[in-house]
């Protein structure tokens, strides 16, 4: 099959699973991007996340881009990234219609409360799959248990020092984490 159609579909088919956003969607895009097609590597998709991450637009469809331009180049990740967002705007649409006139019928509420309950479970499951591939050394581990902390913590320390409370925030935790990277990077280097 063509690959640039082959990208457009494989990412509308992830681009359906989007209840609960992109973080809902990282254990499919996992499955079908390394499992199925063998576009990236579990590696390479974790390096994806971590720059999804870190810039502006949902985790989901940054990763599509990237993985789209390393099949296809620019106008692979255009492709890509017009898949997974397809369906997403085609179910916003139906749903706005429609919500309004439903919202307010307890099965419905009921029916979101447990769509929220399996996007906690789906977020849990990719964070251990990446774990197992990522955690693979202490320091590793350290600079894990770090972020973890400073993002559980982070509306806390935001408020007790209000002149830095912008660098409490997602993007300066992947800059952090790679400054560690670095920097353990190095000194294994002058032990060896």
């Amino acid at each position: 099959m063509n690959l640039y159609l082959d990208l457009f579909l494989t990412f509308a088919q992830i681009g359906v699973c989007t209840f609960g956003g992109g973080l809902a969607m990282l254990p499919i895009l996992q499955r079908e991007v390394v499992g199925k097609k063998g576009w990236c590597t579990d590696e390479e998709l974790a390096d994806y996340y971590a720059i999804g991450q870190c810039t502006p637009g949902i985790i989901a469809v940054n990763t599509a881009t990237f993985v789209g331009h390393k099949q296809k180049g620019n106008l692979g990740g255009i492709v890509a990234t017009l898949g997974v967002v397809f369906p997403s705007v085609v179910i916003i649409v139906l749903i706005a219609a429609f919500l309004r006139n439903f919202a307010h019928i307890s099965a419905v509420a009921h029916a979101f409360n447990g769509v929220r309950a399996a996007v906690v479970a789906l977020i849990a499951s990719s964070v251990l799959k990446l774990g197992k591939s990522t955690l693979v050394s202490p320091s590793a581990v350290a600079v894990y248990v770090g972020v973890l902390l400073l993002s559980l913590f982070s509306s806390e320390l935001a408020a007790l020092l209000p002149a830095v409370g912008f660098l409490f925030s997602p993007v300066t935790y992947v800059v952090l984490a790679g400054a560690c990277g670095l920097l353990i990077s190095a000194a294994g280097r002058r032990k060896g």
